[in-house]
Protein backbone atom coordinates (compact mmCIF):
# COMPACT_ATOMS: atom_id res chain seq x y z
CA UNK A 1 0.00 0.00 0.00
CA UNK A 2 1.56 3.03 -1.61
CA UNK A 3 1.30 6.19 0.86
CA UNK A 4 0.94 9.68 -0.44
CA UNK A 5 1.59 12.88 1.61
CA UNK A 6 -1.40 15.36 1.27
CA UNK A 7 -0.83 18.86 0.17
CA UNK A 8 -2.33 21.26 2.63
CA UNK A 9 -4.58 22.53 -0.28
CA UNK A 10 -5.67 18.68 -0.57
CA UNK A 11 -6.19 18.99 3.16
CA UNK A 12 -8.23 21.75 3.51
CA UNK A 13 -11.22 20.37 0.71
CA UNK A 14 -11.36 17.22 3.01
CA UNK A 15 -15.03 17.68 4.58
CA UNK A 16 -15.56 15.18 7.44
CA UNK A 17 -18.96 14.05 8.34
CA UNK A 18 -21.11 13.93 5.36
CA UNK A 19 -21.21 10.02 5.05
CA UNK A 20 -22.54 10.44 8.84
CA UNK A 21 -25.15 12.92 8.01
CA UNK A 22 -25.97 10.34 4.82
CA UNK A 23 -26.32 8.02 7.33
CA UNK A 24 -28.60 9.78 9.62
CA UNK A 25 -30.88 11.00 7.05
CA UNK A 26 -31.79 7.47 6.20
CA UNK A 27 -31.77 6.05 9.50
CA UNK A 28 -34.93 8.64 9.85
CA UNK A 29 -36.60 7.61 6.54
CA UNK A 30 -36.65 3.95 7.23
CA UNK A 31 -37.91 4.71 10.84
CA UNK A 32 -40.44 6.91 9.50
CA UNK A 33 -41.75 4.30 7.25
CA UNK A 34 -42.06 1.69 9.70
CA UNK A 35 -44.02 4.17 11.67
CA UNK A 36 -46.52 4.59 8.64
CA UNK A 37 -46.81 1.28 7.98
CA UNK A 38 -47.70 0.50 11.85
CA UNK A 39 -50.13 2.98 12.18
CA UNK A 40 -51.87 1.66 8.71
CA UNK A 41 -51.71 -2.09 10.54
CA UNK A 42 -53.06 -1.19 13.66
CA UNK A 43 -55.79 1.83 12.92
CA UNK A 44 -57.30 0.33 9.29
CA UNK A 45 -60.42 -2.15 9.26
CA UNK A 46 -58.51 -4.61 7.02
CA UNK A 47 -54.64 -3.80 8.17
CA UNK A 48 -53.09 -4.97 4.90
CA UNK A 49 -50.02 -3.57 3.67
CA UNK A 50 -48.46 -4.41 0.41
CA UNK A 51 -45.40 -3.32 -0.35
CA UNK A 52 -43.49 -3.60 -3.77
CA UNK A 53 -41.18 -6.70 -4.34
CA UNK A 54 -44.18 -9.04 -3.09
CA UNK A 55 -44.42 -8.59 0.15
CA UNK A 56 -47.70 -8.78 1.86
CA UNK A 57 -48.49 -8.17 5.84
CA UNK A 58 -52.08 -8.37 7.23
CA UNK A 59 -53.44 -7.82 10.32
CA UNK A 60 -57.10 -9.80 11.42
Amino acid sequence: MNKVILSEEELENIKPGEAVTLAAIIAIMIVSIIAVAAYKLFTSNDGIIKLPGGYQFSWN
